[in-house]
């Protein structure tokens, strides 16, 4: 094949324009394994790219897409061999180096993942960066001692529940987030804006939901009642500052995605006073050892039967009208976009 389909993102004096083409193949990037791409997904971040939102493609013309799966068909590294199921995720597609909206992808053999045993290349981008994302915030809070059973005697008290608080929870991050911590038997409480997915919520695994407003910052005392055993923030703004006085001593919130903004402001006293951690997730800082590691979790901790409830499969030419609408607060769960 000479040429492949891509959506390819160009500027020209300032005009941007995103648009499926033929792109010759001797345009891909430089690397070690060539990947016959079948899925990848659409992510908040994809929203921006594929509408022109600055600051997210730093070099033209760009292939958009931050993830995807298929298989291999041509390797230079020992690691990988023709034939081989992988999955990209957070490693920086779609920003200097052509993304997954493609036929064809070329990627150095470190930042590409083997599947895991049992688990499709459709259910890989079901995950996709989202879920990749959510299981570091889980494992986040593990380390800060958020499990099934509380253990220490500084944590929430017994007649409180001890609830991890997950925000933006009928979004990709937020869906996956929920549907792990139940099966790890954590009680997980859903904040969304979107009170008609209530059961939608709960059929992923959440204990209760909640309108997102409960969480919004307003004026009041730098610290409230030990509420949460721990959060999943993807809003960020006024949400995280309303969630810090309700956590309990020595746990932790895990930061990403900050769709409600980046303005950040609070007092030190959660932090201070009760030893409160604040734990930013990024999902391109991991080295691969630890990649192999989240996705090992994945497969194990991630019940794969609930992600056809929560995913959408959609063809390529639908991605710009899926990312305006992902960007207005649209989108349940995942999107499954088909390169074809």
């Amino acid at each position: 094949m000479c040429t492949f389909k891509a959506l390819l993102a160009t500027q020209e004096g300032g005009n941007f324009r995103a648009s499926i083409q033929e792109v010759p193949r001797e345009s891909l990037p430089s690397g070690e394994v060539l990947v016959r791409v079948r899925y990848s997904s659409l992510n908040y971040k994809d929203g921006l790219a594929v509408t022109g939102r600055p600051g997210v493609i730093r070099r033209f013309p760009m292939v958009c897409g931050i993830d995807f799966a298929g298989v291999v068909e041509e390797s230079a590294s020992p690691e990988f061999k023709s034939g081989d199921a992988v999955a990209l995720t957070g490693a920086g597609a779609s920003e200097t180096i052509w993304g997954g909206y493609a036929q064809y992808a070329r990627w150095n053999a470190q930042t590409l993942v083997p599947l895991p045993p049992g688990m499709s290349l459709k259910q890989a981008m079901a995950i996709g960066t989202a879920g990749f994302t959510a299981m570091q915030c889980v494992m986040a809070l593990e380390r800060h001692g958020v499990s099934p059973q509380v253990h220490s005697e500084w944590a929430v008290r017994p007649n409180e529940g001890g609830e991890v608080v997950v925000t933006g929870a009928s979004g990709g991050v937020g869906s996956i987030a929920i549907a792990i911590l139940g099966k790890l038997g954590i009680r997980a409480i859903a904040s969304t804006g979107r009170p008609e997915l209530g059961d939608y919520l709960r059929s992923l695994g959440a204990s209760g939901v909640i309108d997102r407003s409960e969480l919004s910052a307003t004026p009041g005392r730098a610290l409230e009642r030990e509420r949460w055993n721990g959060a999943i923030d993807t809003v960020g703004g006024t949400t995280l500052a309303g969630l810090l006085p309700a956590i309990a001593v020595n746990r932790a919130i895990a930061l990403c995605g900050l769709a409600g903004g980046a303005v950040f402001t609070t007092t030190v006293m959660p932090f201070i006073l009760r030893g409160v951690s604040l734990l930013g997730i990024n999902s391109v800082y991991v080295t691969p050892q630890e990649r192999r590691e989240v996705w090992d979790r994945l497969s194990r901790d991630l019940p794969l039967d609930l992600l056809d409830s929560m995913t959408e499969v959609a063809p390529l030419d639908r991605v710009i009208e899926l990312g305006k609408r992902i960007l207005e607060g649209k989108i349940r769960g995942r999107v499954v976009i088909d390169v074809g």
